[in-house]
């Protein structure tokens, strides 16, 4: 490590800055999103710098020559397109043991710009000895995703009370432990979703800090995230996060092992959902073991495919976890309707020809003669239908009998948003055979005109573009 992390105190006095256009305009906007006060050079002569009037307070324009200019009080130089001022420069603050960064010049340079993760109280420098900054900027993305938005409402939170708890327990490490089941308990979790009255009186309702850390047993809590439809970089950030913090996870089994592969790797992994064919372990069960594990201090997550509100049962177990007095919270995935639409570009909504969407389950033939089917044919209505494969039949029939056309346009679309996600096109009367088209599921059935807008070459293997167009020409 050639350079060390360090933050200067931006309170001690100002920052100069020495350059010529948009290198020097960048360099000010970062300086000046980080609250410094700033001496402006621009040795270019030109001083329209595009500052808001909150900015402008704090910055000077100087007029002088930066090389003769008083230093006195200047906690840093920084020269961005300065050019051979820049390094004349640098030679004068490093005479004066100022901290200089020459833009893209290590050799006349004493720091350099990180990359920054700007969470308030909460700032993460990435940096790579300034041999790459397109690095540096990939990693700070990376982090980006990962830390709450909120984070740094959580360190300010933590600090209005840490110097009263720390009076309150003398032995550092119980104070450590404290401050861990704070920020990774309720109250912390009040913090991050924005509920900070909720988690101020929770924390002033703690009596005893002592007894508080040296508490065996750590409050659990479950969370119902929705891993959307295959694709692990459709996960929200929040389910990652969910992922990267649970101690257990009971997954579906149709959640993807890419997925799998972003929950931490100690943490324990259990699937109970069911496949068809498979009866799976039930739901009660499900929702009792969610309940023991939580019950047991530890932080759950009931990872399902998609989202947990559509067709996902995620209804039924927040009933449950309501019941058991179970704190939980609910983190909604991409659904596969949503995402099966934008892998094979079906808008499920058109100006003039569909105004309504239906989304719909048949999983069983059984479950298709349920439907009032007679409610679905209107034209300018798009019908979704989640595990509908083995009910194609029984979908049709129930479409034909309440007067749909057989040439309504349909697409079966399987595993969706997943590299071998696969689509077969065709019209209502041939939907049972466009199932067997798709080699397996798990599929979602399109129905409606929008589906004459689908990409559906987009997705299809050189040999089944080669088959097809050899039965054109037949």
């Amino acid at each position: 490590m050639r350079f060390l992390p360090v933050f200067l105190d931006l309170k001690a006095g100002p920052v100069v800055l020495i350059g010529a256009g948009e290198l020097l305009r960048a360099k000010l906007r970062v300086l000046a999103a980080a609250g410094a006060r700033i001496r402006v050079h621009a040795i270019d002569g030109n001083q329209d710098l595009g500052l808001s009037s909150d900015d402008a307070a704090r910055i000077e324009i100087a007029t002088g020559d930066p090389l003769t200019a008083d230093l006195a009080g200047v906690i840093a130089i920084v020269c961005a397109g300065a050019g051979d001022v820049g390094v004349a420069m640098s030679a004068r603050a490093k005479s004066l043991g100022l901290p200089v960064n020459v833009m893209d010049d290590l050799e006349h340079s004493s720091f350099i710009f990180p990359a920054i993760v700007d969470r308030g109280d909460v700032v993460v420098a990435v940096g790579t000895g300034g041999t790459s900054p397109v690095v540096a900027r990939r990693v700070r993305e990376k982090i980006e995703a990962l830390l709450p938005a909120r984070i740094g409402a959580l360190a300010e939170f933590i600090g209005g009370f840490r110097k009263s708890i720390n009076e309150r327990i003398a032995e550092f490490p119980l104070r450590r432990r404290f401050w861990e089941r704070v920020v990774d308990g309720p109250i912390g979790a009040a913090v991050l979703a924005g509920r900070k009255d909720e988690a101020d009186a929770a924390l002033k309702q703690i009596s005893d800090p002592s007894a508080f850390a040296r508490a065996d047993k750590p409050d659990g809590s479950v969370a119902l995230v929705g891993a959307g439809p295959g694709d692990p970089d459709l996960l929200t950030i929040k389910a990652l996060r969910a992922l990267q913090d649970a101690d257990i996870v009971f997954h579906d089994e149709l959640v993807s092992p890419e997925i799998l592969d972003r929950i931490r790797r100690d943490t324990a992994r259990i699937a109970v959902g069911r496949r068809v064919g498979k009866p799976g372990i039930g739901q009660d069960a499900i929702n009792r073991r969610m309940i023991e594990a939580a019950q047991a201090g530890q932080r759950v997550v009931r990872l399902k495919g998609g989202d947990p509100f559509v067709f996902g049962r995620g209804g039924e177990e927040v009933e449950a976890l309501r019941a058991a007095g179970i704190a939980y919270s609910i983190i909604p995935g991409i659904t596969a309707g949503l995402g099966g639409a934008a892998d094979f570009e079906v808008p499920l909504t058109y100006r003039h020809e569909a105004t309504r969407i239906t989304f719909l389950t048949a999983h069983k033939a059984r479950d298709a003669e349920t439907v009032d089917w007679s409610t679905l044919t209107d034209t300018k209505m798009t019908v979704v239908v989640y595990m509908g494969m083995t009910a194609a039949p029984a979908v049709r029939a129930g479409l034909f009998a309440a007067g749909r056309s057989p040439e309504t346009p349909v697409g079966v679309f399987a595993r969706v948003t997943r590299p071998d996600a696969q689509s077969a096109i065709g019209t209502l009367r041939d939907l049972p055979e466009l199932v067997r088209q798709t080699n397996g599921g798990p599929a979602i059935l399109i129905i409606g005109d929008v589906v004459r807008h689908a990409g559906s070459l987009r997705r299809q293997t050189p040999n089944q573009i080669i088959s097809d167009l050899l039965d054109a020409a037949e």
